[in-house]
């Protein structure tokens, strides 16, 4: 388990820089961290739902964005009139 410290310190950076998208190798450079290390610390923040890994290998914030909603629209115009029985 990664050290809390180190946790506590991640997040605040992702809270304080939103929209903060970091591959591994960005991460290990900005926390000066050695490959192994990194990793388990970002899985943990992953498996805690604060990180996510977004579609081309970037952690970031579940808020920040990529997880955009779709929202159905009805298709009012071709409505059928259903005749009534006589």
């Amino acid at each position: 388990m990664p050290d809390d410290r180190l946790l506590t310190r991640i997040r605040a950076e992702y809270l304080e820089m939103p929209g903060l998208r970091l591959t591994p190798e960005q991460a290990q450079r900005l926390w000066g961290l050695e490959s192994v290390p990194c990793r388990l610390v970002l899985d943990a923040l992953v498996k805690e739902r604060f990180l996510y890994v977004a579609a081309d290998g970037a952690y970031t914030r579940p808020t920040d964005g990529e997880t955009r909603h779709r929202v159905a629209k009805a298709d009012l115009g071709r409505t059928r009139r259903v005749a009534a029985a006589s």
